[in-house]
């Protein structure tokens, strides 16, 4: 099953990796996209080291487009609608601005949500060098103001039963949402009723609400 934790399992597993020599982008994970050693400023891996890692457990299907490029993949997400700029999840492919100048700098794939912004694992990075060719696979804290956005593949999930039966202490509230249209459920029907309320959740259900009261 091709889940992000699949994908991140992998990846973890790859901390600590570098190129050799150092400076020089030759690495394995150049190797495996050019189907031959390279070597040089003409091939940063950051986007190689996540095309390996999905490709290497089955998943290069879930990215929209085989590139070494940021800017490719983004371009590529957008036009698929797989692109997302909030709500980040673990297992998204996320893409950088250091400079603020707009580009796509650097990727890598999110392993989990913090208060500031995103952990994430990355290639052709460092701890305390480059940023964006730093030559090794590390694990990262950026900020949210780093961030462009991130590709969002569509896994596959474990089939869960629906979370339609609230507790009893709740049960005459969630039937009184669900019955006046404040709670609606996804598209397949399931409340999700132990799932946390993001903000914009909570300003749609507050907005039905309003509507309700005017009606």
């Amino acid at each position: 099953m091709k889940t992000a934790e699949t994908v991140l399992a992998l990846a973890r597993q790859e901390l600590g990796i570098r190129e050799s020599p150092a400076g020089s982008n030759q690495v394995k994970y150049n190797t495996w996209y050019y189907g031959r050693a390279v070597s040089g400023s003409a091939y940063p891996w950051c986007m190689v080291f996540v095309q390996w890692c999905f490709d290497q457990v089955g998943a290069a299907a879930l990215l929209p487009l085989r590139t070494a490029s940021c800017g490719a993949l983004m371009r590529a997400a957008q036009k698929a609608n797989l692109w997302v700029t909030q709500d980040f999840l673990p297992g998204d492919v996320v893409i950088y601005d250091f400079s603020g100048s707009g580009s796509t700098d650097h990727t890598g794939i999110v392993e989990r949500i913090t208060s500031t912004g995103v952990t994430a694992i990355e290639g052709n990075t460092s701890q305390a060098g480059s940023q964006s060719n730093g030559g090794e696979v590390c694990r990262k804290h950026r900020s949210r103001q780093q961030i462009v956005g991130a590709v969002r593949p569509l896994y596959e999930t474990e089939a869960n039963p629906m979370d339609n039966t609230p507790s009893p202490a709740h049960k005459e509230g969630v039937e009184w949402a669900v019955k006046n249209g404040i709670l609606t459920g996804d598209s397949g029907g399931d409340l999700r009723l132990s799932e946390a309320v993001t903000r914009q959740q909570l300003c749609t259900m507050l907005k039905r609400l309003a509507d309700l009261l005017k009606s």
